[in-house]
């Protein structure tokens, strides 16, 4: 009878750290890699490939052919999943270009797996994956994650291999934990080449090493903020991300009603009320302010400016914020009587469950008689968007309110939208109205150029919907657009783009005026912000950058044609390929 082999002399099985590294992803739940890849993945590439070759799932890998894209789209799939996804850059020089989007990311609290390679540092070739050309040597730097820094959670070089798990559970911890962001690691060449036995090798779960998520409140601050609403004569509510989820959005709209709070979204990050209810009331805090006795900032990074709203100081403001301190932002300035920091969704819906246990018919007639009281402001500001949007423009000068309100008569209420109108932000606001959670995405961050990529992630993660992007032709210019709809054409992403063509920066012509209204800049009309000098040979045709790429392009100039053009786009959006529709509007 043979005899049994010894355990102890059983075959070792080993693989590299790039082998465990796609294995720690997949235990994280990752779907995807946004990949611009380098020299520095070479060890990563090999694995897919093996594991590709046994049949094995990894995270499906999507690549980009700009970094600004595949961190956008990270964001577009977080923002929708709340799951953060892992985007490869190349060393210093790809950790430079995602740099703007990673800031973005920051300001919109998403989470993202950044992960760059580092230039080897073996020379002499002592070690598998070592230098072996001639870019090894100058994209080596002393502080390659200092590009990054300010902008992430938290960064770290894989010092070794046998701890890649370790790692990564770490870095996905920092991301998911509250409020969220993304995070950076660096993988040296030779320590993804590093070879390892299986059994040093364990899982490092999340159930085990997992976030960290913020709750609700002691039952005595929840009862001081319903105590105060309830004896509020005019309370009022400043939001921007409150609306991560439908659920926050009812709770919301459900404690507006019950305790009659108007509701306004200064630059929004997402939909948080639904635009068609009576607590809903625009994007202008000046115009709530003024007769409020009891204001609320929810999820909210600036809800004014302080500068041009000094009433606000005379208010008593309770703020509830899953970032009250706003540590990231150096300087804040803006005075709180009651600031608390946790999960704003399950604090309101503590507030709100005292309210309904405490209202009574007295209460309740109290408020349904104030919110019946707004009815003639809402008219009003309705006849206000209307009077607008009737003004069609003339050819070559397209009124934005017109295109917005064409826009809102032809898009579906499941559409989603985001807006990088930028100076026509506000003008989109008031008339695109959005009245699902989650059919609205507007900027969190500083780095325009957004819009592009995040429409991409927004579209894999709901890939039954239409997803409509609205640019500035300046931002247009940031997005890496070639990029955009190189990725669209090769994973099916369609997109509509609607491109709004002033032929250039008005932000900048703006800001110029705020601070010198009777300068020499406004005397001679010289805000060094056109894109277009004028000339008879000169060409602007943004379409083609998408037609290159297989998308359909369109440029319409002329009001009456708008309603056509728009139609045509979104044909070509429901047959399954993506459409730009390049619209010139009243020129700054």
């Amino acid at each position: 009878m043979p005899s049994l082999p010894d355990p102890r002399h059983r075959a070792m099985t080993s693989h590299t750290t790039a082998h465990y590294f796609l294995e720690a992803l997949v235990d994280l739940g990752v779907d995807y890699i946004f990949a611009n890849l380098g020299t520095d993945h070479v060890s990563l590439i090999e694995e897919i490939a093996r594991w590709d070759g046994e049949g094995r799932r990894h995270p499906e890998v999507i690549l980009c052919p700009h970094e600004v894209v595949a961190v956008h789209m990270a964001m577009g799939y977080a923002i929708t999943t709340g799951r953060g996804q892992a985007v490869f850059v190349h060393v210093d020089a790809g950790t430079a270009n995602a740099c703007m989007a990673i800031q973005n990311a920051f300001r919109y609290r998403l989470p993202v797996l950044l992960f760059a390679g580092r230039a080897p540092f073996a020379v002499h070739g002592e070690l598998p994956g070592g230098r072996d050309t001639y870019v090894h040597f100058v994209q080596d730097s002393f502080d390659q994650a200092s590009i990054v820094r300010p902008y992430v959670k938290w960064d770290y070089t894989l010092p070794s291999g046998v701890v890649v798990k370790e790692a990564l559970a770490r870095a996905a911890a920092f991301m998911h934990s509250d409020p969220p962001g993304p995070v950076y690691m660096m993988l040296p060449r030779e320590t993804l080449a590093e070879t390892w036995d299986d059994e040093v090798m364990p899982a490092y779960l999340p159930a085990r090493y997992g976030s960290v998520k913020a709750g609700g409140i002691e039952p005595q601050r929840a009862q001081a903020i319903a105590d105060a609403l309830m004896k509020a004569d005019n309370p009022i509510a400043l939001t921007a991300y409150f609306g991560r989820s439908a659920d926050a959005v009812s709770v919301l709209e459900r404690l507006a009603l019950i305790c009659g709070i108007r509701v306004a979204e200064f630059n929004p990050v997402t939909m948080n009320i639904c635009q068609d209810s009576p607590c809903f009331a625009g994007s202008d805090p000046a115009e709530l302010v003024a007769g409020a006795d009891l204001g609320l900032l929810i999820d909210i990074d600036v809800p004014f400016i302080p500068q041009m709203l000094k009433a606000a100081d005379r208010l008593r403001w309770v703020q509830i914020d899953i970032d009250a301190l706003k540590a990231d932002i150096p300087m804040w300035g803006f005075a709180t009587d009651l600031r608390i920091q946790g999960d704003s969704a399950v604090i309101l819906r503590q507030v709100l469950e005292i309210v309904v246990a405490r209202g009574d018919d007295a209460y309740l007639r109290k408020v349904r008689d104030r919110i019946a009281s707004w009815q003639p402001a809402r008219e009003a500001a309705k006849a206000k968007r209307m009077s607008a949007a009737a003004h069609k423009g003339r050819p070559g000068a397209i009124n934005p309110a017109y295109l917005f309100a064409r826009l809102q008569a032809l898009l579906s209420e499941d559409d989603i939208v985001v807006n990088e109108a930028v100076r026509n932000a506000p003008v989109l606001q008031q008339q695109l109205r959005r009245t699902k959670p989650m059919t609205y995405v507007g900027l969190a961050g500083g780095g325009l150029g957004f819009s592009g990529g995040m429409a991409l992630g927004l579209k894999l993660a709901n890939p039954s919907r239409r997803v409509v992007q609205i640019v500035g032709d300046g931002a247009y210019h940031f997005a890496a657009p070639d990029s955009v709809y190189a990725v669209s054409q090769q994973y099916q992403l369609p997109i509509l783009t609607v491109i709004l063509d002033n032929n250039g920066w008005q932000a900048v012509k703006a800001s110029v005026q705020r601070v010198y209204p009777d300068g020499a800049a406004q005397r001679t009309d010289a805000f060094l912000s056109r894109l277009r000098t004028g000339r008879q040979d000169e060409q602007r045709r943004l379409a083609d950058i998408a037609s290159a790429f297989g998308a359909y392009g369109e440029r319409v100039d002329d009001p009456d044609e708008l309603d056509a053009a728009i139609e045509r786009c979104l044909a070509i959006l429901d047959g399954g390929r993506a459409a730009v529709l390049h619209v010139d509007i009243t020129p700054l």
